[in-house]
Protein backbone atom coordinates (compact mmCIF):
# COMPACT_ATOMS: atom_id res chain seq x y z
CA UNK A 1 0.00 0.00 0.00
CA UNK A 2 1.66 3.20 -1.01
CA UNK A 3 2.13 5.27 1.99
CA UNK A 4 3.40 8.40 0.00
CA UNK A 5 0.46 9.48 -2.74
CA UNK A 6 -1.67 12.76 -1.65
CA UNK A 7 -4.52 13.02 0.74
CA UNK A 8 -8.12 14.62 -0.54
CA UNK A 9 -11.03 15.36 1.38
CA UNK A 10 -14.51 14.92 -0.24
CA UNK A 11 -16.86 17.28 1.59
CA UNK A 12 -20.81 16.23 1.49
CA UNK A 13 -23.34 19.24 1.40
CA UNK A 14 -25.49 16.96 -1.20
CA UNK A 15 -28.14 16.44 1.48
CA UNK A 16 -31.86 17.65 1.92
CA UNK A 17 -31.68 18.49 5.45
CA UNK A 18 -35.50 18.51 5.41
CA UNK A 19 -35.90 18.26 9.32
CA UNK A 20 -33.80 21.22 9.97
CA UNK A 21 -34.82 22.87 7.08
CA UNK A 22 -38.31 23.05 7.76
CA UNK A 23 -37.08 24.97 11.07
CA UNK A 24 -35.01 27.58 8.97
CA UNK A 25 -37.52 29.15 6.65
CA UNK A 26 -36.48 26.14 4.46
CA UNK A 27 -32.54 27.09 4.15
CA UNK A 28 -30.55 23.48 3.72
CA UNK A 29 -28.42 22.83 7.09
CA UNK A 30 -25.39 22.61 5.49
CA UNK A 31 -25.91 26.12 3.68
CA UNK A 32 -26.93 27.93 7.72
CA UNK A 33 -24.48 30.50 8.04
CA UNK A 34 -22.43 30.53 11.51
CA UNK A 35 -19.50 33.21 12.15
CA UNK A 36 -19.80 34.78 8.58
CA UNK A 37 -19.60 31.22 6.90
CA UNK A 38 -21.75 28.56 5.77
CA UNK A 39 -21.57 25.50 7.73
CA UNK A 40 -19.79 24.03 4.97
CA UNK A 41 -16.79 26.57 4.64
CA UNK A 42 -16.23 25.84 8.20
CA UNK A 43 -14.95 22.38 7.31
CA UNK A 44 -13.32 22.76 4.37
CA UNK A 45 -11.52 25.63 6.33
CA UNK A 46 -10.67 22.96 8.87
CA UNK A 47 -9.20 20.82 6.33
CA UNK A 48 -7.07 23.42 4.37
CA UNK A 49 -5.64 24.44 7.85
CA UNK A 50 -4.52 20.57 8.00
CA UNK A 51 -0.88 20.01 6.13
CA UNK A 52 -1.47 16.74 5.30
CA UNK A 53 -4.51 17.34 3.09
CA UNK A 54 -3.83 18.46 -0.28
CA UNK A 55 -7.13 19.06 -1.99
CA UNK A 56 -11.32 19.00 -1.42
CA UNK A 57 -14.01 17.76 -3.75
CA UNK A 58 -17.00 19.78 -2.32
CA UNK A 59 -20.69 17.63 -3.68
CA UNK A 60 -23.72 19.71 -3.62
CA UNK A 61 -27.23 19.28 -5.10
CA UNK A 62 -27.26 18.50 -8.10
CA UNK A 63 -29.84 21.42 -9.54
CA UNK A 64 -26.95 24.06 -7.81
CA UNK A 65 -23.89 22.51 -8.27
CA UNK A 66 -23.36 25.57 -11.30
CA UNK A 67 -24.51 28.31 -8.72
CA UNK A 68 -22.51 26.68 -5.94
CA UNK A 69 -19.33 26.85 -8.75
CA UNK A 70 -19.64 30.92 -8.04
CA UNK A 71 -20.26 30.46 -4.45
CA UNK A 72 -17.08 28.23 -3.49
CA UNK A 73 -14.98 30.34 -6.30
CA UNK A 74 -16.17 33.63 -4.00
CA UNK A 75 -15.20 32.52 -0.36
CA UNK A 76 -12.51 31.19 -1.64
CA UNK A 77 -11.84 34.90 -3.26
CA UNK A 78 -12.44 36.18 0.62
CA UNK A 79 -10.84 33.77 2.93
CA UNK A 80 -8.21 31.82 0.29
CA UNK A 81 -8.14 27.49 0.97
CA UNK A 82 -4.92 27.69 -0.42
CA UNK A 83 -5.51 24.43 -2.03
CA UNK A 84 -6.67 22.64 -4.95
CA UNK A 85 -10.55 22.03 -5.10
CA UNK A 86 -13.41 20.92 -7.25
CA UNK A 87 -17.30 20.90 -7.16
CA UNK A 88 -19.33 18.13 -8.56
CA UNK A 89 -23.04 16.90 -8.02
CA UNK A 90 -24.19 14.40 -5.90
CA UNK A 91 -26.39 11.23 -6.14
CA UNK A 92 -29.92 9.89 -4.85
CA UNK A 93 -28.33 8.52 -1.83
CA UNK A 94 -25.40 9.41 0.69
CA UNK A 95 -23.18 6.58 -0.99
CA UNK A 96 -24.17 7.80 -4.79
CA UNK A 97 -22.74 10.95 -3.49
CA UNK A 98 -19.49 9.96 -2.14
CA UNK A 99 -18.77 7.54 -5.85
CA UNK A 100 -19.40 10.73 -7.49
CA UNK A 101 -16.72 12.49 -5.55
CA UNK A 102 -14.60 9.54 -5.41
CA UNK A 103 -14.69 10.06 -9.29
CA UNK A 104 -13.31 13.39 -8.76
CA UNK A 105 -9.97 12.92 -7.54
CA UNK A 106 -6.99 13.64 -8.80
CA UNK A 107 -4.35 10.58 -10.29
CA UNK A 108 -1.75 11.04 -7.43
CA UNK A 109 -4.80 10.59 -4.81
CA UNK A 110 -3.83 7.68 -2.72
CA UNK A 111 -6.23 8.28 0.74
CA UNK A 112 -9.78 9.72 1.53
CA UNK A 113 -11.34 11.55 3.77
CA UNK A 114 -15.12 11.21 3.82
CA UNK A 115 -16.98 14.35 5.87
CA UNK A 116 -20.56 15.30 6.27
CA UNK A 117 -21.06 19.10 5.88
CA UNK A 118 -23.48 19.20 8.87
CA UNK A 119 -20.79 18.41 11.30
CA UNK A 120 -18.68 21.99 11.19
CA UNK A 121 -16.64 21.67 14.33
CA UNK A 122 -14.24 18.56 13.66
CA UNK A 123 -10.20 19.69 14.48
CA UNK A 124 -7.46 20.06 12.73
CA UNK A 125 -6.44 17.96 15.81
CA UNK A 126 -8.72 14.90 14.93
CA UNK A 127 -7.94 15.30 10.92
CA UNK A 128 -4.10 14.99 11.14
CA UNK A 129 -4.81 11.82 13.53
CA UNK A 130 -6.68 10.16 11.36
CA UNK A 131 -4.55 10.76 8.58
CA UNK A 132 -1.60 9.84 10.31
CA UNK A 133 -2.79 6.20 11.00
CA UNK A 134 -3.84 5.74 7.63
CA UNK A 135 -0.57 6.59 6.95
CA UNK A 136 0.90 3.84 9.22
CA UNK A 137 -0.52 1.24 7.03
CA UNK A 138 -4.37 1.31 7.96
CA UNK A 139 -7.06 0.63 5.39
CA UNK A 140 -9.83 2.46 7.06
CA UNK A 141 -10.03 4.52 10.23
CA UNK A 142 -12.86 6.46 11.95
CA UNK A 143 -13.53 8.82 14.72
CA UNK A 144 -15.49 7.24 17.40
CA UNK A 145 -16.52 8.50 20.92
CA UNK A 146 -17.69 6.58 24.21
CA UNK A 147 -21.67 5.73 24.28
CA UNK A 148 -23.06 7.38 27.69
CA UNK A 149 -26.75 5.94 27.44
CA UNK A 150 -27.97 2.46 27.69
CA UNK A 151 -29.29 1.25 24.36
CA UNK A 152 -31.65 -0.91 24.15
CA UNK A 153 -32.96 -3.37 20.96
CA UNK A 154 -36.45 -2.93 20.54
CA UNK A 155 -39.28 -4.54 18.06
CA UNK A 156 -41.66 -2.15 18.00
CA UNK A 157 -42.61 -1.10 21.92
CA UNK A 158 -40.55 -3.95 23.30
CA UNK A 159 -37.41 -4.45 24.37
CA UNK A 160 -35.52 -7.54 23.17
CA UNK A 161 -31.81 -7.23 24.20
CA UNK A 162 -29.74 -4.43 26.12
CA UNK A 163 -26.86 -4.10 24.21
CA UNK A 164 -23.46 -4.19 26.11
CA UNK A 165 -22.17 -0.33 26.32
CA UNK A 166 -18.42 -1.08 26.89
CA UNK A 167 -19.00 -2.29 23.26
CA UNK A 168 -20.47 0.56 21.75
CA UNK A 169 -18.71 3.29 19.89
CA UNK A 170 -20.68 6.49 18.57
CA UNK A 171 -19.06 7.36 14.90
CA UNK A 172 -18.33 10.46 13.46
CA UNK A 173 -17.01 12.09 10.30
CA UNK A 174 -13.91 12.54 8.73
CA UNK A 175 -13.72 8.93 8.29
CA UNK A 176 -10.35 8.37 6.35
CA UNK A 177 -9.74 5.43 4.16
CA UNK A 178 -6.80 3.95 1.18
CA UNK A 179 -8.39 5.01 -1.99
CA UNK A 180 -8.42 1.51 -3.95
CA UNK A 181 -9.92 -0.05 -0.90
CA UNK A 182 -13.21 2.29 -0.79
CA UNK A 183 -13.27 2.53 -4.11
CA UNK A 184 -13.86 -1.01 -4.65
CA UNK A 185 -16.16 -1.17 -1.89
CA UNK A 186 -18.49 1.16 -4.25
CA UNK A 187 -18.25 -0.54 -6.66
CA UNK A 188 -19.28 -3.72 -5.02
CA UNK A 189 -21.95 -2.00 -3.56
CA UNK A 190 -23.23 -0.64 -7.24
CA UNK A 191 -22.68 -4.39 -8.02
CA UNK A 192 -24.47 -6.15 -5.19
CA UNK A 193 -27.09 -3.67 -4.31
CA UNK A 194 -26.11 -2.21 -0.97
CA UNK A 195 -27.73 0.55 0.78
CA UNK A 196 -25.36 1.46 3.94
CA UNK A 197 -25.59 4.49 6.12
CA UNK A 198 -21.75 5.40 6.15
CA UNK A 199 -18.65 4.37 3.94
CA UNK A 200 -17.10 2.16 6.94
CA UNK A 201 -19.88 -0.01 6.99
CA UNK A 202 -19.56 -0.37 3.11
CA UNK A 203 -15.80 -1.22 3.87
CA UNK A 204 -16.71 -3.92 6.76
CA UNK A 205 -19.13 -5.79 4.25
CA UNK A 206 -16.91 -5.93 2.04
CA UNK A 207 -14.57 -8.24 4.50
CA UNK A 208 -12.09 -5.71 5.59
CA UNK A 209 -10.85 -4.23 9.02
CA UNK A 210 -11.99 -0.72 10.34
CA UNK A 211 -9.96 0.82 12.70
CA UNK A 212 -11.31 3.43 14.92
CA UNK A 213 -9.43 6.49 16.84
CA UNK A 214 -10.65 9.11 19.17
CA UNK A 215 -13.36 11.24 18.25
CA UNK A 216 -14.49 14.24 19.71
CA UNK A 217 -17.36 15.70 22.17
CA UNK A 218 -17.93 19.00 20.17
CA UNK A 219 -18.13 17.17 16.93
CA UNK A 220 -21.45 17.43 16.60
CA UNK A 221 -23.74 16.96 13.50
CA UNK A 222 -26.15 19.51 12.77
CA UNK A 223 -29.75 17.42 12.26
CA UNK A 224 -32.44 18.69 14.62
CA UNK A 225 -33.91 22.15 15.06
CA UNK A 226 -32.89 21.99 19.07
CA UNK A 227 -29.13 21.51 17.16
CA UNK A 228 -28.73 25.13 16.17
CA UNK A 229 -29.16 25.95 19.81
CA UNK A 230 -25.79 24.63 20.28
CA UNK A 231 -24.05 26.58 17.76
CA UNK A 232 -25.86 29.61 19.12
CA UNK A 233 -24.15 28.55 22.78
CA UNK A 234 -21.23 28.41 21.28
CA UNK A 235 -21.19 32.18 20.72
CA UNK A 236 -19.46 34.89 22.67
CA UNK A 237 -19.26 38.18 22.01
CA UNK A 238 -15.80 39.77 22.44
CA UNK A 239 -14.57 43.11 22.05
CA UNK A 240 -12.32 44.00 18.88
CA UNK A 241 -10.28 47.46 17.99
CA UNK A 242 -9.47 48.64 14.58
CA UNK A 243 -6.48 51.42 13.88
CA UNK A 244 -6.85 53.65 10.91
CA UNK A 245 -3.72 56.44 9.83
CA UNK A 246 -3.89 58.27 6.58
CA UNK A 247 -1.75 61.38 4.89
CA UNK A 248 -2.48 63.61 2.20
CA UNK A 249 -0.07 66.25 0.96
CA UNK A 250 -1.23 69.77 0.55
CA UNK A 251 -0.87 70.74 -3.44
CA UNK A 252 -3.22 72.16 -6.13
CA UNK A 253 -5.83 69.67 -6.12
CA UNK A 254 -9.27 69.56 -4.23
CA UNK A 255 -10.78 71.24 -1.55
CA UNK A 256 -10.60 70.37 1.83
CA UNK A 257 -12.71 67.95 3.79
CA UNK A 258 -12.88 66.49 6.94
CA UNK A 259 -14.97 64.37 8.20
CA UNK A 260 -17.56 65.09 5.23
CA UNK A 261 -17.53 69.19 6.22
CA UNK A 262 -15.98 71.25 3.98
CA UNK A 263 -13.05 73.38 5.47
CA UNK A 264 -13.46 76.81 3.97
CA UNK A 265 -10.10 78.48 3.43
CA UNK A 266 -8.28 75.30 4.32
CA UNK A 267 -5.70 74.20 2.00
CA UNK A 268 -6.09 71.92 -0.98
CA UNK A 269 -5.16 68.84 -0.63
CA UNK A 270 -3.26 66.64 -3.41
CA UNK A 271 -5.66 63.01 -3.69
CA UNK A 272 -7.50 60.68 -5.92
CA UNK A 273 -10.61 60.79 -4.10
CA UNK A 274 -12.02 63.63 -2.38
CA UNK A 275 -8.80 63.77 -0.08
CA UNK A 276 -10.69 63.06 3.35
CA UNK A 277 -7.89 62.07 5.32
CA UNK A 278 -10.14 61.75 8.38
CA UNK A 279 -12.47 59.44 6.82
CA UNK A 280 -9.89 57.50 5.05
CA UNK A 281 -8.86 57.04 8.52
CA UNK A 282 -11.57 56.02 9.89
CA UNK A 283 -12.55 53.57 7.09
CA UNK A 284 -9.21 51.42 7.58
CA UNK A 285 -9.87 51.24 11.04
CA UNK A 286 -13.30 50.23 10.23
CA UNK A 287 -11.94 46.99 8.13
CA UNK A 288 -9.84 46.76 10.62
CA UNK A 289 -12.36 45.18 13.40
CA UNK A 290 -12.84 42.14 11.28
CA UNK A 291 -9.33 41.61 9.11
CA UNK A 292 -11.51 43.50 6.28
CA UNK A 293 -7.88 44.90 4.54
CA UNK A 294 -7.72 48.05 3.50
CA UNK A 295 -9.50 50.77 1.74
CA UNK A 296 -6.66 50.63 -0.96
CA UNK A 297 -7.40 47.68 -2.11
CA UNK A 298 -11.41 47.80 -1.83
CA UNK A 299 -11.17 51.33 -3.70
CA UNK A 300 -7.74 51.60 -5.51
CA UNK A 301 -6.22 55.05 -6.73
CA UNK A 302 -5.84 53.08 -10.07
CA UNK A 303 -10.01 52.89 -10.26
CA UNK A 304 -12.21 55.69 -12.17
CA UNK A 305 -15.09 54.84 -10.41
CA UNK A 306 -12.95 56.04 -7.41
CA UNK A 307 -11.93 59.22 -8.94
CA UNK A 308 -13.47 61.84 -6.56
CA UNK A 309 -15.83 59.54 -4.96
CA UNK A 310 -17.13 60.59 -1.65
CA UNK A 311 -15.28 59.01 1.15
CA UNK A 312 -18.59 59.03 3.09
CA UNK A 313 -19.45 56.49 0.32
CA UNK A 314 -16.75 54.41 1.33
CA UNK A 315 -17.38 54.70 5.49
CA UNK A 316 -20.78 53.59 4.49
CA UNK A 317 -19.56 50.78 2.55
CA UNK A 318 -17.42 49.00 5.04
CA UNK A 319 -19.81 49.40 7.55
CA UNK A 320 -21.65 47.67 5.38
CA UNK A 321 -19.20 44.99 5.21
CA UNK A 322 -18.41 45.37 9.28
CA UNK A 323 -22.29 44.64 9.82
CA UNK A 324 -21.80 41.05 7.13
CA UNK A 325 -18.91 40.64 9.47
CA UNK A 326 -21.13 40.16 12.79
CA UNK A 327 -19.40 43.93 13.94
CA UNK A 328 -21.11 45.99 16.08
CA UNK A 329 -19.07 49.34 16.14
CA UNK A 330 -19.12 50.97 19.66
CA UNK A 331 -17.24 54.09 19.79
CA UNK A 332 -14.88 56.05 17.75
CA UNK A 333 -11.96 57.89 18.41
CA UNK A 334 -10.58 60.39 15.59
CA UNK A 335 -7.58 63.08 15.54
CA UNK A 336 -6.33 65.34 13.01
CA UNK A 337 -2.58 66.26 12.71
CA UNK A 338 -2.07 69.33 11.06
CA UNK A 339 -0.14 72.25 11.63
CA UNK A 340 -3.59 74.41 9.67
CA UNK A 341 -5.79 75.12 9.23
CA UNK A 342 -7.71 75.95 13.00
CA UNK A 343 -10.22 73.20 13.45
CA UNK A 344 -11.81 73.69 16.45
CA UNK A 345 -14.60 75.72 14.61
CA UNK A 346 -15.46 72.52 12.66
CA UNK A 347 -15.16 69.99 15.35
CA UNK A 348 -18.49 69.74 15.83
CA UNK A 349 -19.81 69.54 13.11
CA UNK A 350 -17.37 66.84 12.18
CA UNK A 351 -18.71 64.80 14.74
CA UNK A 352 -22.00 65.29 13.94
CA UNK A 353 -21.74 63.87 10.61
CA UNK A 354 -18.94 61.05 11.32
CA UNK A 355 -21.89 59.59 13.99
CA UNK A 356 -24.28 60.37 10.89
CA UNK A 357 -22.67 58.49 8.51
CA UNK A 358 -22.04 55.38 11.00
CA UNK A 359 -25.46 55.40 12.55
CA UNK A 360 -23.76 55.87 15.80
CA UNK A 361 -25.12 58.48 18.88
CA UNK A 362 -22.94 61.68 18.44
CA UNK A 363 -21.82 60.41 22.19
CA UNK A 364 -19.84 57.84 20.95
CA UNK A 365 -17.86 59.55 18.35
CA UNK A 366 -14.68 61.77 19.82
CA UNK A 367 -13.30 64.00 17.31
CA UNK A 368 -9.39 65.90 18.43
CA UNK A 369 -6.85 67.80 16.87
CA UNK A 370 -3.39 68.61 17.45
CA UNK A 371 -0.35 70.09 15.74
CA UNK A 372 3.33 68.70 16.14
CA UNK A 373 4.45 71.49 17.35
CA UNK A 374 6.11 72.62 13.47
CA UNK A 375 7.68 69.19 13.13
CA UNK A 376 7.91 66.97 10.19
CA UNK A 377 5.81 67.45 7.43
CA UNK A 378 3.12 68.68 8.93
CA UNK A 379 4.74 71.04 11.37
CA UNK A 380 6.02 72.47 8.13
CA UNK A 381 2.69 72.70 6.69
CA UNK A 382 3.43 70.29 3.71
CA UNK A 383 0.03 67.91 4.48
CA UNK A 384 -2.51 66.44 6.90
CA UNK A 385 -2.54 63.09 8.38
CA UNK A 386 -5.48 61.40 10.90
CA UNK A 387 -5.62 58.42 12.57
CA UNK A 388 -8.52 56.46 13.54
CA UNK A 389 -9.30 53.86 16.38
CA UNK A 390 -12.84 52.43 16.50
CA UNK A 391 -14.00 50.32 19.22
CA UNK A 392 -16.36 47.16 18.34
CA UNK A 393 -18.42 44.45 19.42
CA UNK A 394 -18.13 40.70 17.42
CA UNK A 395 -20.00 37.83 17.83
CA UNK A 396 -17.36 34.42 17.20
Amino acid sequence: MSKSGEVWAILLAAGSGTRLAEAVGGVKKQFLEWKGFPLFWHSALTFSSTPAVSGIVFVFPPDQVEEMKEVVAGLDGSDSLGMRFKVTAGGMRRQDSVFNGLNELPAGCTHVLVHDSARPFASVKMVSGIVDKLRSGNEAVIPAIDVTDTIKEVNGEIVEKTLLRSRLKAVQTPQGFYLPTLYAAHKQAEEEGWDVTDDASMVEMAGKTVHICEGEEGNIKMTNPEDLKKIEEGRRTVPCVGWGYDVHKFGEGRPMVLGGVPIPGGPEVIAHSDGDVLLHALADAILGLFGGGDIGHHFPDTSAACENMSSGIIVKEVMTKAEEAGVEVVHVDLTVISQIPKLSPHRELIRKNVASLMGLDKAQVNVKATTEEKLGFTGEKKGIKAVAAVTGLKKI
